[in-house]
């Protein structure tokens, strides 16, 4: 006989749904999707110069496109990268789902799921087991062109996906984010109409809705993905290595701009949680100016901004020589 008890055990870890959209496998129905969302952009992208040469281009779709890049890629680099995943500070709890939902609306995956990725990387950094090194296939310059394409884009297609239980534990728990993540699809199609609805207002014409939505939504949408994949790719093959980190990440300057700091990346790998990449003079870092000007203002708090003496001491100049012995 089988005695039942009254108070069943709690659910565990395995037995609650993933936070985002799929699983710890990738099915066909996502990979069509996501070749959808990352094809049409760039098809966009490349029909741009001749769009632009044939007039369908206005003062208002450059600043619809600006304004939704940097506010989207902000999203990016400041709510996905250096909050969730790094913690290099505590916001409010308004400022913590705004980031969520701005990185969202930059179309790269629900942010857990982007998170749970972004720190297998740093784990296994151009190490086997890393998502996405340039080095996988090898240093020669066949393995290396092989293993460029796959850093920048192949391997968002493998089969296998990082665990979400595993490496990102703490967003699970939170519901905010829990939420927001599974809402994903919902803060896709904003992103996209924004800049459409915007452009009919402004120009009060379906020309500037149409225009809009090419340059605001689909070029911008390609845009931010590459500069965003650049940072995995370029930044992991080439660029100064000032400081000592125990992968090949580099800093790229020509990429400081459009990647909002993120190009900054040799610090950034030797010092994860700094809240400031570009941390030498000269180099901007418009991610930590914005989370300066939160700090300012009261909504964020306990920020790691970095330390001149730690800073020193991570100088690749500065390191030990080994003995010769």
């Amino acid at each position: 006989m089988t005695i039942t008890s009254p108070h069943p055990a709690p659910p565990t870890d395995q037995d609650q749904p993933l936070a985002t959209m799929g699983g710890d496998q990738q099915g066909w129905l996502e990979r069509v999707t996501l070749a959808l969302f990352i094809g049409v952009p760039f098809v966009a992208l490349i029909a741009a110069v001749p769009v632009a040469w044939g007039g369908w281009l206005g003062w208002s779709d450059v600043a619809i496109a600006v304004f939704m890049y940097f506010f989207t890629g902000h999203g990016i680099t400041v709510g996905y990268h250096r909050l969730f995943t790094h913690k290099s500070f505590k916001p409010n709890r308004f400022v913590k789902n705004t980031l969520a939902i701005m990185g969202s609306m930059a179309v790269q995956g629900p942010v857990v799921r982007w998170v749970a990725d972004h720190r297998k990387h740093h784990k296994f950094s151009d190490r086997d087991g890393d998502p996405h090194s340039p080095w996988k296939y090898g240093s020669t310059v066949g393995a290396l062109t092989k293993g460029l394409f796959h850093a920048h884009l192949g391997w968002l297609f493998d089969e296998e996906q990082t665990p979400q239980r595993k490496y990102a534990p703490d967003l699970m728990k939170d519901r905010d984010i829990v939420r927001i993540s599974r809402l994903f699809w919902v803060w896709v199609i904003v992103s996209l109409a924004v800049p459409a609805a915007l452009g009919g207002l402004i120009t009060w014409s379906w020309q500037g809705a149409v225009t809009a939505f090419f340059w605001g939504s689909l070029v911008r949408v390609a845009l931010l993905h590459h500069v965003t994949w650049s940072i995995n790719s370029i930044c992991h093959a080439v660029g100064s290595r000032p400081f000592a980190s125990r992968d090949k990440s580099g800093n790229v300057w020509w990429l400081a701009i459009p990647s909002m700091g993120e190009s900054w990346h040799n610090l950034h790998h030797a010092d994860p949680t700094c809240a400031r990449h570009g941390v030498l003079r000269g180099q901007l870092d418009t991610s930590a100016r914005l989370i300066w000007v939160l700090e300012k203002v009261g909504w964020v708090r306990d920020v790691r901004w970095p330390v001149k003496e730690r800073i020193a001491a991570k100088l690749a100049a500065n390191q030990p020589v080994p003995d010769a012995a």
